[in-house]
């Protein structure tokens, strides 16, 4: 699954995987499906995207200093991914960080992608960097430093946190504000 987004990000938002349903049936991420409306629609009212919604590619979404991606790349049965396929994934994830130069915030969208991005960074910063002990665990709002990169912990867009109340407008667009906050944008 292609990522979407600005090449000269400073902010890089990790999901989970492709939604069978949304993403993996538009060939876009997050495009096609509720949890991407939910997504998108914060990313506007943040000043992130130039248009609430994504409904399929071509349909004009343009980002601004935002890059969207996540940890596997296809649409894992169950919507579950399994480790070896996030280590699989990770060798694409090192790469594709490796081109986005500017990028100094990750916004991950749920536990899995926390500890994906983790990962990332100690693959990206080589043997010097090592995970902390005890490891940051994974919070709505939690923030940790990690390589030179700041991690943000924010629940996954998913309807299953959307219509319960977990996840709010409200608090996934406190999340894009301290993102842009920390990059100065």
């Amino acid at each position: 699954m292609p990522a979407l987004g600005d090449p000269h990000a400073r902010i890089l938002i990790y999901g989970l995987a492709p939604a069978a349903h949304g993403g993996n049936r538009t060939g876009r991420i997050f495009t096609g499906d509720r949890s991407g409306d939910f997504l998108f629609a914060s990313l506007w009212r943040c000043g992130l995207a130039n248009q609430p919604t994504s409904t399929h590619r071509g349909d004009g979404l343009r980002l601004n200093d935002a890059w969207v991606t996540a940890a596997v790349h296809c649409a894992p049965p169950a919507n579950r991914p399994t480790p070896a396929e996030r280590e699989e994934c990770s060798k694409w994830s090192v790469r594709e960080l490796a081109l986005l130069e500017r990028v100094s915030v990750l916004v991950c969208l749920g536990a899995f992608a926390w500890d994906a991005a983790m990962r990332l960074l100690v693959a990206r910063g080589g043997e010097d960097l090592v995970l902390p002990r005890p490891r940051p665990r994974f919070g709505h709002g939690a923030e940790v430093t990690l390589g030179g990169y700041t991690l943000l912990g924010c629940f996954h867009p998913s309807q299953q946190n959307t219509f319960t109340g977990k996840l709010t407008a409200e608090m996934l667009d406190a999340v894009f504000q301290r993102a842009r906050a920390i990059t100065g944008s």
